[in-house]
C-alpha cells in the first residue's frame, strides 16, 4: 500500500469517526452536551469544540496556510457538529490531492509551545490521534453523566466495515 493511499484512508477515518460521534451525540440534549464534569474540557460540546480547532490549526500547518484563529464562542451544539465535519472533510479532500512526494516533504513549525520539522504524514497522524484522544475523553464524560450508548469508532472497526 503506497503512502498516499494509506494517508488517505486515514484522513477518510476522521470524516467517519466524527461522523459518527455527531450521529451519536445529535440525539442527546443541549443541557446533557454541555453539563460541566472534571476534565482537560469541561464538557462534551467543549471536547468538541477544541478537537475542531485543533483540527484546523493542523490543517493550516498540513496545507502551509496561515492560521488563523476564530473566536468560537457561543456556538451551539448543532454549529460545533456543522464546523468540525466540515473541517474533516476538507482536511480528508486535502490529503486526497497530495502526492506521495508531497507527503514526505518536511514542513518546519515553529510555535510558543514547541519546534519541528517532520514529514506532512506525520502532522496528520498527529491531528487524527489527537482527535482520537479527546473522543475518549468524550466516552468517558458522557458515561460520567449517563450517556453508555457510544458506538465502536475504532481505526480498524472502519476498515472493516468500509469494505463490507
Amino acid at each position: 500500500m503506497s503512502l498516499q493511499k494509506l494517508m488517505t484512508n486515514y484522513a477518510n477515518y476522521n470524516v467517519w469517526v466524527n461522523q459518527q460521534f455527531v450521529n451519536w451525540l445529535s440525539a442527546k440534549s443541549d443541557e446533557l452536551l454541555n453539563q460541566e464534569v472534571p476534565s482537560s474540557y469541561s464538557s462534551i460540546a467543549k471536547t468538541l469544540l477544541h478537537i475542531w480547532e485543533t483540527e484546523e490549526y493542523w490543517y493550516s500547518v498540513i496545507a502551509e496556510t496561515t492560521f488563523e484563529r476564530n473566536e468560537n464562542v457561543n456556538l451551539s451544539t448543532k454549529e460545533i457538529f456543522e464546523g468540525l465535519l466540515q473541517s474533516s472533510t476538507k482536511l480528508a479532500e486535502r490529503i486526497k490531492s497530495l502526492s506521495e512526494e508531497q507527503l514526505f516533504k518536511e514542513i518546519k513549525i515553529e510555535n510558543p509551545w514547541f519546534q519541528c520539522e517532520l514529514p506532512l504524514s506525520e502532522y496528520l497522524l498527529q491531528v487524527v490521534n489527537h482527535g482520537t484522544y479527546h473522543r475518549g475523553q468524550i466516552v468517558t464524560i458522557g458515561r460520567n453523566i449517563g450517556i453508555t450508548d457510544a458506538s465502536n469508532t475504532d481505526y480498524n472497526f472502519y476498515n472493516v466495515v468500509k469494505n463490507q
